[in-house]
């Protein structure tokens, strides 16, 4: 059977196809503040702030800033006066409680200049639930019925911490809309779709909506993935491109501002294409897609099976792999192996050949995936060796040999091997 040697290079674009952007809508800006010290000191992972920069895109605001803040009364009054400057709509979350340290309150009397005062009906709302538990309300709650003058009151119906909403006038003539949620999610979800989507909405003036797209890339860095794709990912274009990387992914994420969803969808098309034609396969896949759910989906639309043998690699390749869906299925066995004596034991490949530099090599790699496919009678069989040795060719860059095995012989690929194995 033939081997055959590939080496990774750099993939060459055509050239970008034509792109004609839509034009920009107005649209509000947004600010999200999440208030508390067991966020700002690490303790706590603050999710309010994606869930609610996600609802407010939707709704066609843009959000252009993410703040958290301690619970520090000068802090917070900083902060929100900040926000009301530069935002027209500001969503913020905690700080609503009755202990001392819950200070949004305070911090919004002082931002507006106006005094706060008590709102009986809400004090007798929140009587009502204490005594729905046959409770009496401790007096430290009263003060969740004070609301700055002129504020309107958003209803909790569960919990006692009542929502705030209440506009800042601006220095340049405009306003600021500034909308204060407890902190606790199961309260703060439905008054943000009950309250402050209506009032931000279409039926308040906000024309348009915003939608994403993300289309993953691997294969090259994110410097080669911004140079192959040009006029692509420029400041003040529409659609705009994002670029940002994790592990190696990159991800391109397409922002569209339209008068609707299907709008936005239609202005996206011509760049989703130029960036397909620009990175051939380099781009595998979209939104959640991990490279090892579109393996998993190309076994099984082929119907093949998948054996994997790993030097180096602690079985991370079997792991991703039996992790995607229907990963397992498509599955045929695995191997991880560490030393030349397993290799032989295990695979019955000559110990000679992985020994010393041997263990990272085009051969070994060879033999492992011809053996492991004979063995489990997969249809293909993955060999990595990953080890972080010197090259033979006597510098000091380590490398990543893989070895495919298939029907009509053994494909070996390297590739210089950058930061931990596991990418």
């Amino acid at each position: 059977m033939a081997t055959r040697y590939y080496t990774f290079s750099r993939f060459i674009p055509p050239q970008p196809a034509a792109d004609n952007p839509a034009g920009n809508l107005s649209t509000m800006i947004g600010e999200v503040i999440s208030i508390g010290d067991e966020l700002t000191s690490g303790q706590r992972l603050d999710t309010n702030s994606q869930w609610l920069s996600t609802r407010l895109t939707e709704l066609g605001v843009r959000v252009r800033y993410h703040t958290t803040v301690a619970d520090d009364l000068g802090a917070n009054v900083q902060v929100f006066r900040a926000a009301a400057d530069r935002a027209d709509v500001v969503v913020a979350t905690g700080g609503l409680g009755p202990t001392a340290d819950d200070l949004t309150r305070e911090a919004l009397a002082d931002v507006s200049g106006q005094e706060l005062e008590l709102h009986e009906d809400v004090l007798e709302f929140i009587r009502g639930l204490f005594a729905r538990f046959s409770r009496e309300m401790p007096e430290r709650n009263r003060v969740q019925a004070l609301f700055p003058r002129g504020s309107r009151v958003i209803p909790n119906p569960n919990g006692t911490a009542p929502g705030i909403d209440i506009t800042i006038p601006r220095a340049d003539g405009g306003t600021s809309r500034i909308f204060a949620l407890p902190g606790v999610p199961a309260e703060m979800f439905p008054m943000f779709d009950n309250y402050i989507a209506p009032a931000i909405g279409p039926a308040a003036g906000v024309h348009g909506v915003i939608r994403h797209r993300r289309i993953k890339c691997f294969g090259a860095g994110e410097s080669h993935i911004e140079q192959m794709l040009p006029d692509i990912i420029r400041r003040g274009r529409d659609p705009a491109v994002g670029i940002t990387v994790s592990e190696a992914t990159i991800t391109l994420r397409i922002t569209a501002h339209g008068k609707d969803e299907a709008e936005c969808l239609q202005s996206m098309e011509p760049t989703v294409a130029t960036i397909y034609q620009c990175l051939g396969y380099l781009a595998y896949g979209e939104e959640e897609d991990e490279i090892e759910d579109v393996v998993s989906r190309l076994l099984t639309e082929r119907n093949l099976t998948l054996a994997t043998v790993e030097w180096g690699t602690a079985g991370l390749v079997s792991e991703r792999l039996c992790n995607a869906p229907g990963g397992r299925q498509r599955h045929a066995g695995g191997f991880v192996i560490s030393n030349a004596a397993e290799a032989e034991r295990l695979l019955g490949v000559p110990a000679r050949l992985a020994e010393g530099a041997g263990a990272v090599s085009g051969e070994l790699v060879e033999a492992l995936a011809r053996a492991a496919r004979e063995r489990t009678g997969a249809d293909l069989a993955l060999a990595v060796s990953a080890l972080p040795v010197v090259a033979r060719s006597g510098t000091d860059s380590p490398k990543v040999f893989i070895g495919l095995a298939t029907g009509e012989g053994v494909t070996v690929r390297s590739a210089p091997c950058f930061g931990d194995p596991s990418i």
